[in-house]
């Protein structure tokens, strides 16, 4: 029911883009790996069971996510493709970029493992291999925040990835659900976030063959969108959620506990400055 009701508030919020937010009420535009995670659903219900601040999101990937935030119609944005974020910053549309929590990406592929990946302690010499090799490779192609990182990870190789092997799944915007789901269709090999691969895992064959390069870190921030910019933002409940979220008590709890009770490693980690800086991170 809570998707309908996202989905609703998206509507009214593209059609009618000078009506003033209410307080109270909060509109997240998020990448979708998190949403699939169920971990942002677990935050807002929590978010607001203690506040009385209703949280409602908006999925999409992060290009896209931050492309609506352009308009104003989102209080703040979840995203994770740094580069990205800098740009939406530096344009003016966002405030500032604030840490929330990461995870990792995995090179995934069948069993048979034909590219002869698995175990490789290198993601660029992996990529080589595949490349090589030209093993089957799913991209999402659409600009989110998995396929700029896809991209980031084929430049450290110093690879332009084309030809028949490297293939742009269509339907990549959809999210990294899809996207997994067609990479087991078809055997091939992709770049995906590890707690997607762990939601679906027991639904697939694919495994995962390359991990643990700090390269595949996947690092998700929080953006509020500019109230200078755009005076119909409720930028006063955008920073009490902010505040809840990375205080090490409230929100980075629930992210470090989040999918321990079914799985067998957690799905994200803290990461804001307030958690780093109590466990001497910083």
């Amino acid at each position: 029911m809570k998707k309908l009701y996202n989905i609703l508030f998206l509507i009214i919020f593209l059609l009618l883009p000078t009506l003033g937010v209410a307080d109270n009420f909060i509109l997240v535009s998020s990448t979708i790996g998190p949403i699939d995670s169920g971990i942002v659903d677990a935050l807002e219900n929590a978010f607001e069971k203690e506040t009385g601040i209703t949280v409602r999101h908006v999925g999409a990937g992060t290009g896209v996510a931050l492309d609506i935030a352009r308009k104003g119609n989102v209080d703040i944005v979840m995203v994770h493709a740094k580069p990205l974020e800098e740009k939406f910053v530096q344009e003016g549309f966002g405030t500032e970029r604030i840490d929330l929590m990461y995870n990792d990406f995995v090179i995934v592929g069948p069993a048979d493992d034909p590219a002869g990946i698995k175990g490789m302690k290198k993601v660029d010499e992996a990529l080589k291999k595949i490349s090589e090799k030209g093993v089957t490779f799913i991209s999402r192609g659409d600009k989110s925040g998995t396929h700029v990182a896809e991209m980031t990870l084929w430049e450290k190789a110093m690879i332009k990835p084309s030809g028949p092997w490297y293939i742009v799944y269509e339907k990549g915007s959809l999210g990294n659900v899809p996207t997994l789901r067609y990479a087991d269709e078809k055997k091939a090999y992709t770049v995906i976030d590890r707690a997607t691969f762990l939601a679906l895992q027991k639904e697939i064959k694919l495994v995962i063959l390359v991990e643990g390069d700090k390269a595949m870190l996947n690092y998700i921030s929080l953006i509020p969108v500019n109230p200078e910019k755009f005076s119909r933002v409720n930028y006063k409940d955008t920073m009490t959620f902010v505040k809840w979220l990375t205080d090490p008590q409230k929100g980075q709890l629930i992210i470090r506990d989040f999918g321990k009770d079914k799985y067998d490693s957690p799905l994200f980690f803290p990461n804001s400055q307030e958690w780093r800086k109590l466990h001497g991170k910083n």
